[in-house]
């Protein structure tokens, strides 16, 4: 380049802020922070924006390469002149190449790709897909935990191939058409343009002789029986994952995860609600009136209750520690039982005359909620 071009050209270590004696490191991450902030994607329709990260893109080839490095604090600008394109250490490449050999790109995709996710592929290894499980619980299983053991249909490496997807003694080989990069890559204008490569479909490697046994895919397909551990306090409809334990990663990939989907059954006495359990029982007039002891189920066995003469009907009792665990492992929950006085239905001519015989020798002071009741009435009708 003329000398007066090379003298109005930035000093390399000032573009980006670093000392002469500053190591690749500090480089390394002086550039990243300056490639972020000129990046075309950032600052659309800024050309002054677009010439600096060309300008700091620069500046990081030469001064990252220890050839080049040397030269320029011997020479100056004028190491890389016209005169030595195409020597060792001397010319340029693409900015976006330099932008995306540093941020780990794989192919050229845009900033967004390159930091958060969309970057190249390792020679085809893609992740295993995740698989669910629909499976059934009794209520006590969900209540104390329960360990069973499921069948599912999932694939796996092939053993013929160990999953390479390429027949026994070969190897998958280089594509021609991309390089072994995955994309294609075009310029346009300024701008690099990155598609999947078609004849590897991104995966930079081809398969040119498949594996019998898997078709070239890598994987077949097997029934595995998987120990699952469903803790005490689990509910219906919540979900348990099996890390590594969904269907097998391509060519290396990680495996995908397995999800297992609870269905709790119901149960014929007890409710649920957290980690409390409700039931109802029913219980005669005469134990109403009188009182008694009343045996009562729960999940670990019977258990007893005393009931108070003169016991309403809808009175709650509750049983400490009889309920369900916590998820946690804290705590178990309490069981409340609900009492419902039970009226005759169906009396015999000697029960009637007994039950009519006690009605008649009732009054108000037994029946203390009607007499109050029938207080109230009155002073609204008066």
């Amino acid at each position: 380049m003329p000398a007066s071009d090379s003298m109005s050209k930035a000093d390399y270590y000032e573009l980006l802020g670093v000392a002469r004696n500053a190591s690749e490191e500090e480089i390394k991450k002086a550039y990243r922070k300056m490639a972020l902030k000129y990046h075309p994607d950032r600052n659309q329709g800024n050309k002054s924006a677009e010439e600096k990260f060309k300008e700091v893109s620069e500046a990081y080839e030469a001064l990252s390469n220890p050839d080049k490095r040397s030269a320029y604090d011997r020479f100056g600008h004028s190491a890389f002149g016209p005169q030595m394109r195409g020597a060792p250490g001397g010319g340029f490449h693409d900015p976006f190449d330099i932008f995306r050999e540093v941020f780990g790109g794989g192919g050229g995709g845009s900033i967004f790709d390159d930091l958060f996710g969309g970057g190249g592929r390792r020679e085809g290894a893609q992740g295993g897909n995740d698989l669910r499980y629909d499976m059934e619980l009794s209520f006590e299983e969900a209540a104390f935990g329960s360990e069973k053991e499921i069948s599912i249909r999932r694939h796996e490496a092939c053993d013929d191939c160990e999953g390479t997807g390429a027949a026994p003694g070969t190897s998958m080989t280089r594509c021609t058409q991309c390089g072994g990069r995955g994309q294609i890559t075009s310029q346009r204008g300024f701008f690099m343009v990155s598609q999947t490569c078609p004849r590897c479909r991104g995966a930079g490697r081809v398969i040119e002789k498949p594996c019998k046994s898997c078709s070239g895919s890598g994987l077949v397909e097997r029934v595995s029986k998987i120990k699952i551990r469903a803790p005490g306090g689990v509910e219906d409809g919540m979900r348990l994952r099996s890390a590594g334990n969904g269907d097998s990663g391509v060519r290396g990939g990680p495996p995908g995860d397995l999800y297992v989907v609870l269905h709790v059954h119901e149960h014929e006495i007890f409710k649920r609600d957290g980690e409390d359990l409700f039931c109802e029982v029913p219980i005669s007039y005469p134990m109403a009136a009188l009182g008694g002891e009343l045996e009562v189920p729960t999940l670990d066995g019977a258990a007893r209750v005393r009931i108070p003469p003169g016991t309403q009907s809808g009175t709650l009792f509750r049983l400490r520690g009889k309920g369900v665990k916590s998820l946690d492992g804290r705590g178990v929950g309490d069981q409340h039982v609900r009492i419902i006085v039970e009226v005759p239905t169906r009396l015999n001519s000697d029960q009637r005359r007994k039950l009519e015989e006690f009605a008649r020798s009732c009054n108000e002071d037994v029946l203390p909620m009607r007499k109050s009741f029938m207080e109230r009435v009155r002073r609204i009708f008066k």
